[in-house]
């Protein structure tokens, strides 16, 4: 037996079909470094189970955590920016809108639509991460502003997810007419008596924390995002002091009075419906 098991090569004892782990199936959490499940962490709402870390989201998955099972319809499909200014960078704006549309399957960087949240009807407007880091262009600001608008008309609850880096650069002087459109129609929406949530998320950053992000009714985050509208090192290198610890986190904005809520992700969909019932809407 043993010189039959000497005679035998590598490549008969190896076994013959090689076992492998597919691709993805394991992260590391970006604040606890523990390695999770990915199955485990998506169907913990993208929340890591170890340190709950809350990962960045699209607007589709948000749509379907926050609105009650069938009841989102979207409107104000179809919108499309046309580059306005011919602008060009790495590549044309044309195209990368194009490339973005394909990679995503998304027209822009937001969605917005009817839908019932915990059976309180409401109209629900959530920017989109995935496409081109949820920067408000045209397209962003008139689809935010028809939402404002149809929220008004049909004198529904207003709910709007904001997570952005701002401003679309490629549309320069007029995405930054998207910050005064939108506000102007939220003041509107106010004067017709009605309820603005809006929900920071990981990061809220730029034109959008300086425009419609701020002047909801009643504004939730998520903990430990990012909100504001330079980063810490812009700042910091203008200032030329060091800046508090957790400086532009939604711990610290609570604490400065310009956060009323921090509410874990498990918990948005309830505490939004609770605020529609305060509201009476």
């Amino acid at each position: 037996m043993t010189k039959t098991m000497s005679n035998r090569t590598w490549a008969e004892l190896k076994p013959s079909r090689r076992i492998t782990i597919p691709e993805g199936l394991w992260l590391r959490c970006p604040q606890c470094a523990q390695m999770i499940y990915r199955r485990q962490m998506e169907a913990n709402l993208h929340v890591c189970p170890e340190c709950e870390h809350h990962f960045r989201i699209s607007a589709a998955e948000r749509i379907a955590q926050l609105a009650d099972p069938g009841t989102f319809e979207r409107l104000f499909a179809g919108l499309r920016s046309n580059d306005p200014l011919n602008f060009r960078d790495l590549k044309s704006y044309e195209d990368r809108l194009v490339s973005e549309q394909e990679r995503t399957g998304q027209d822009d960087a937001v969605l917005a639509g009817r839908s019932f949240v915990k059976g309180r009807p409401a109209m629900l407007c959530c920017l989109d991460l995935t496409f081109m880091m949820g920067s408000m262009g045209c397209v962003v600001g008139e689809t935010i502003t028809r939402t404002i608008e149809q929220a008004e008309s049909e004198k529904l609850p207003l709910i709007i997810v904001s997570c952005s880096g701002g401003a679309r650069m490629q549309e320069s002087g007029l995405s930054l007419m998207q910050m005064a459109k939108t506000s102007a129609a939220l003041a509107r929406f106010d004067d017709a008596g009605g309820l603005f949530i809006s929900v920071l998320t990981d990061p809220t950053t730029g034109g959008v924390t300086a425009s419609f992000a701020m002047l909801g009714d009643v504004i939730i985050a998520e903990p430990k995002a990012l909100v504001g509208f330079a980063g810490p090192r812009v700042i910091r290198q203008t200032i030329r002091q060091d800046l508090p610890e957790g400086f532009q986190r939604s711990e610290f904005l609570q604490s400065s009075g310009i956060v009323d809520r921090v509410v874990r992700r498990h918990d948005l969909r309830s505490e939004i419906a609770r605020l529609i019932d305060y509201a009476g809407g």
